[in-house]
């Protein structure tokens, strides 16, 4: 049975024993409605004070069925009140427990810093790949809420070491801070760099001055939602066909058409050759938009005699089960286009 109803039987039980015990004294005394419960009570509770009033021969035997009966439901109710309490400490202890050591397993994972509107959008595109990812919250109401949506996640404040600590920082990718405090998101950027030198840091900037003192901080990337939301409202007023496409080609959600980066690992076989040679546009029917070198450069459009190098990010337009061929290609896998 299940603890709570399991305690709310008990307590069922136990107040139908004090009703009938309070018309046992009424009919076989003749007692009043008060003296009645008040001898009952202090019969079920054993406290061993001496009756209200001098008991008939029934009324002691009634006394008798009641503290043999009564003693053995209070037990009960209160076996049910502990197994509760220690039963529902238990399942949050092994809970934590689990919730620990999955986080202890993840590498390469990205560590979300607040669970506000932003940080939940945040997570529910990771989740949508997926990307693993942890949870950095220090307000209780959000922590029913990330149970509930399945997300890992740990109880503290992203400003602390500890807490980014337990969230695997030292194996992790990259952090995103989504919390609303501009000063927070540069304590914990801050915070960040200093325990792992190599991440990848998102920043969210509220105000436009803090933009420049995240970067400084140690943030990989600072972006406005505000800024960004603003631009795409004029766009979706001045252009809003471009728009559309857009949002059709980055939602990423198995749709017609999907933009994808891709890197390309030292093992593929794409490597060393030109996009004319490579075959993505003829077998695959992807559009290769543009190519992100590897010390940065961005080229838009490329020739079809640009030559593919190993650690080059391919932005990619095409269909995702098309997507998906090419990701395995870029990481090694043999062609088999």
């Amino acid at each position: 049975m299940d603890p709570v109803r399991h305690l709310r039987f008990s307590l069922f039980i136990l107040v139908a024993v004090v009703g009938c015990g309070t018309l046992g004294y009424t009919f076989i005394e003749g007692w009043g409605v008060f003296d009645s419960l008040y001898m009952t009570v202090i019969t079920l509770a054993t406290v061993g004070f001496q009756e209200i009033h001098p008991l008939t021969d029934q009324g002691k035997a009634f006394t008798i069925l009641l503290i043999v009966f009564g003693a053995g439901i209070i037990a009960y109710a209160v076996g049910s009140l502990i197994q509760l309490m220690v039963e529902g400490q238990l399942r949050k202890l092994m809970g934590r427990k689990k919730l620990e050591k999955e986080i202890g397993k993840l590498q390469g994972h990205y560590i979300v810093c607040g669970y506000g509107r932003i940080g939940a959008l945040i997570c529910k595109e990771l989740q949508t790949r997926p990307v693993p990812f942890v949870v950095v919250e220090k307000d209780p109401q959000h922590w029913e809420k990330l149970t509930r949506n399945g997300h890992l996640f740990v109880r503290g404040d992203a400003t602390d070491d500890e807490a980014l600590i337990a969230a695997g920082i030292r194996r992790a990718r990259g952090v995103v801070t989504a919390v609303t405090s501009d000063t927070d998101n540069v304590y914990i950027t801050l915070t960040a760099r200093g325990l792992n030198p190599d991440l990848f840091i998102l920043a969210r900037s509220g105000e436009v001055e803090a933009e420049k003192k995240l970067l400084r901080a140690g943030a990989s990337k600072v972006i406005s939602p505000y800024t960004i939301g603003a631009s795409r409202m004029a766009q979706a007023i001045l252009r809003p066909s471009v728009v559309d496409f857009i949002e059709i080609a980055t939602a990423g959600r198995n749709l017609e058409l999907q933009m994808e980066e891709i890197r390309i690992a030292p093992a593929s076989a794409l490597k060393e050759k030109t996009l004319a040679a490579s075959g993505i546009r003829q077998e695959l029917g992807i559009i290769i938009v543009g190519i992100k070198k590897g010390d940065g450069k961005m080229i838009f459009n490329p020739e079809p005699g640009a030559t593919i190098e190993p650690g080059d990010i391919l932005i990619t337009l095409g269909e995702p089960a098309a997507i998906e061929k090419l990701e395995r290609i870029a990481c090694g896998e043999k062609m088999g286009v």
